[in-house]
């Protein structure tokens, strides 16, 4: 997040290239390419204290790598942390001789470990060579200036010394000294006090008020510009002419606690998160424990192979950055998912783990197991159709096996499941009331199944039969969609459960669908999906029941002037509505979004005409208009399938690149940030002017609200799979060809 600007940057990254359109016969059109370079992909190891009334006060590297932290129980170490497997800080042992030092403080020097105690300032650096003795029993603080001349501070005192000489003495009266610094490129050092920064000058030991302050906390000082934090924000100073900048107080936190320069871009740790200053002006924020082990941050310092490190109240956090290529982030997402994703062959998410150990937890049940694992079985189809692997199509049939049992584990022809479960377990599953015997007494399934799993069962079904050459998976397939679509035109355009009685949300039925106001979302959104789905099942069976069937939902009943109704139409129910039409209505539904792009797949690569294909295009790019703020990876690929050259590829791959590795639902805050521009209460739930980072916002699914700035309950309990979320937009972006494959080079 921090490293590179050209992953913020991304239309570096765009290559528009001339490509002939293979998208259901249409005309060459030119559309944009996404070159996959290698790209900065950031990742924290976290390392925790076992002993929590600990106070951890600095932490430094040297040349070697090592990592020291200094706390009140004296030095320790990070041990054994790994990416989503935390280690711990343990008491440094490796000097036997500093065993017995009554270290106050560390800090490094020509990148080597420098410790001040109570009696000298050592270093087992250069032969053991600096030791020299000082006159400042409580020192708690120093800083290293030329040849080996230390700077060192209680609080109150300053003293000057070399080779156990004190060459000068100065205080600060009625004031606390909080930090200490050095610019090699003055000779200067530079004192930090609650109301004001001073300027000490190792030639003369004079010590002089350079810029009166008030509240100041922190600050780093390099080339003759320090950046000065306090508990009301930052500002530069320019040294050489003492010009203050104006107080920065548009950023994430205002209490800063930390500063630390590092090449172009400047560190702060405060009292809520870390972030950084990027050199174009924005802010990275890293809050909550997908990134820190705790908010509250006592110290920043620059990490061995270019990782930063963040101390928090209770550990350390080492952010790490990895050269890596969208396709191998494919492929890390692609082992997450296998390792502990699946379940009897769905794309599940695993539950109740013990705050955030991947180890913990169980596979659990989902209201959508159908259609989050249509979703992950589209984006295997779309693997398999651009590489061939023998291991896509392995998961492309155990993915669709599971969704075909779905249809065979119940008691009503041509009614799927929203799920299944081995038998004596429903207690434990959500919903339980829900849930049904099977014939088979070894297992049970889960009724009331809606719209949402059917929509995307008629899009896997289709992009299976469409881009697998297995016939006899394409056989099953073709058989499934017409199976479930003749199920619901033999019942009236209703899916009819166990009951005999129509499901909830599965109703396509024009008395159903028309009595809605005209701009209440159903209405269009039932209309586009039903006929998407006709059109798939009659692509693939020439029933022409199905073809029949849609010409009249679209000219007779009105779904084609539903399914076009332009979205920003689309609001509040009207006083005379209904209450289930207001209750429907009462904000814009992200599911909604879900099932209308996953079902675009069927309405306009299965367009009976080439006139309809020309509408639904409308259609499309006009629902895609308004999600644009929205900056959501899959929405803008899914778009491209119309062939139009303008989708925002640049905002998909920034999706895609920006999506933190860390799939654990940490608790996120963001609402408190003074960095970012909220909106006034409005029907899109749009909360702030610019969507953030995925990597800043809670682990979502494509059906969430990408501008939910904060998740507050149930710190580290689940973590998501990246089958539906990461891995879908990503390879149907390589099989549309507007990603293209891994590319050398750095």
């Amino acid at each position: 997040m921090w490293y590179s600007t050209l992953q913020k940057s991304s239309k570096l990254a765009i290559l528009f290239l001339c490509l002939a359109s293979c998208v259901y016969g249409q005309k060459k059109s030119t559309q944009p390419v996404y070159v996959d370079k290698p790209f900065w992909q950031d990742y924290s190891v976290k390392y925790y204290t076992k002993d929590n009334p600990l106070q951890l006060k600095s932490v430094a590297a040297d040349r070697n790598g090592s990592i020291k932290i200094f706390s009140s129980a004296g030095l320790m170490l990070p041990h054994a942390g790994q990416f989503l497997y935390p280690g711990t800080l343990v008491s440094d042992q490796r000097n036997r001789t500093s065993g017995s030092k009554k270290i106050q403080h560390l800090f490094t020097y020509a990148d080597q470990f420098v410790f001040l105690d109570d009696k000298s300032i050592f270093s087992h650096a250069w032969a053991g060579t600096l030791q020299s003795r000082h006159e400042l029993p409580g020192a708690s603080m120093g800083a290293g200036g030329n040849d080996f001349s230390i700077l060192i501070s209680d609080g109150t005192s300053l003293h000057l010394v070399h080779n156990s000489k004190t060459l000068f003495k100065s205080r600060i009266d009625g004031d606390q000294i909080s930090a200490l610094g050095f610019d090699p490129s003055t000779g200067y050092f530079w004192v930090l006090a609650s109301n004001g920064l001073h300027r000490f000058d190792p030639k003369t030991g004079q010590l002089a008020l350079w810029i009166p302050g008030n509240k100041l906390t922190a600050f780093d000082v390099r080339g003759n510009k320090a950046v000065v934090g306090s508990s009301e924000g930052f500002f530069t100073v320019d040294l050489a002419t003492k010009k203050v900048g104006a107080l920065q107080q548009k950023i994430p936190v205002l209490a800063i606690t930390a500063v630390k320069i590092m090449g172009d871009k400047i560190w702060f740790g405060s009292t809520n998160g870390a972030f950084v200053l990027r050199k174009e002006g924005k802010f990275d924020y890293y809050q909550g424990e997908r990134w820190l082990p705790n908010n509250e941050v006592t110290a920043i310092n620059a990490g061995p192979n270019q990782s930063v490190l963040i101390l928090t109240k209770t550990g350390l956090a080492q952010l790490h950055v990895k050269s890596m290529t969208l396709h191998e982030k494919a492929m890390y997402f692609e082992t997450q998912v296998r390792e502990r994703h699946i379940r009897h062959g769905f794309n599940a998410s695993l539950s109740q783990m013990d705050h955030g150990n991947i180890t913990t937890g169980y596979l659990a049940d989902s209201d959508n197991d159908g259609l989050w694992t249509s979703m992950y079985l589209g984006a295997e189809i779309f693997r398999y159709a651009v590489t061939k692997e023998a291991d896509a199509l392995a998961n492309v049939r155990e993915a669709f096996e599971a969704m075909e049992r779905l249809y065979t584990i119940t008691s009503v022809p041509g009614f799927p499941a929203r799920s299944y479960e081995r038998s004596g377990y429903v207690s434990q599953l959500s919903d339980p009331e829900r849930w049904q015997h099977a014939s088979d007494a070894a297992w049970d399934w889960k009724s009331t199944t809606s719209s949402d799993e059917v929509i995307g069962h008629m899009f896997a079904f289709g992009a299976l039969a469409e881009l697998v050459n297995v016939p006899d998976l394409q056989k099953r397939s073709i058989v499934l969609m017409d199976t479930l679509m003749s199920h619901i035109i033999k019942n009236k355009w209703y899916l009819i459960d166990y009951d005999g009685k129509p499901t909830l949300w599965g109703r396509w039925n024009p008395s159903y669908v028309n009595g809605f106001p005209t701009n209440i979302g159903d209405r269009k959104l039932n209309s586009s999906n039903i006929i998407s789905m006709l059109q798939t099942a009659y692509h693939f069976t020439k029933k022409p029941i199905y073809k029949e069937k849609a010409f009249e939902l679209m000219q007779k009943h009105g779904y084609f002037e539903n399914l076009m109704r332009p979205m920003n139409q689309i609001g509040l129910a009207p006083d005379n509505a209904d209450l289930h039409a207001k209750n429907l209505s009462d904000a814009w539904n992200h599911s909604d979004d879900e099932m209308y792009f996953v079902g675009y797949w069927g309405l306009i690569r299965y367009a009976f005409n080439d006139t309809l294909r020309a509408n639904f295009k409308k259609a499309i790019i006009d629902h895609w208009e308004i999600e644009r703020p929205e900056k959501e990876g899959a929405w803008n690929i899914f778009t491209a399938l119309t062939g139009t050259s303008r989708f925002d590829l640049a905002e998909a791959a920034w999706y895609l690149r920006e999506h933190p590795l860390d799939m654990v639902d940490w608790a996120i805050e963001n609402s408190h940030r003074k960095d970012i521009e909220l909106l006034a209460p409005n029907f899109r739930k749009q909360f702030t002017k610019e969507v953030l980072p995925p990597d800043e916002r809670p682990i979502q699914r494509h059906n969430a609200n990408m501008f939910t700035l904060d998740r507050k309950t149930g710190n580290g309990i689940s973590e998501h799979s990246a089958g539906d979320i990461w891995l879908l937009p990503y390879w149907m972006g390589r099989y549309l060809q507007v990603i293209s494959a891994p590319v050398k080079g750095q």
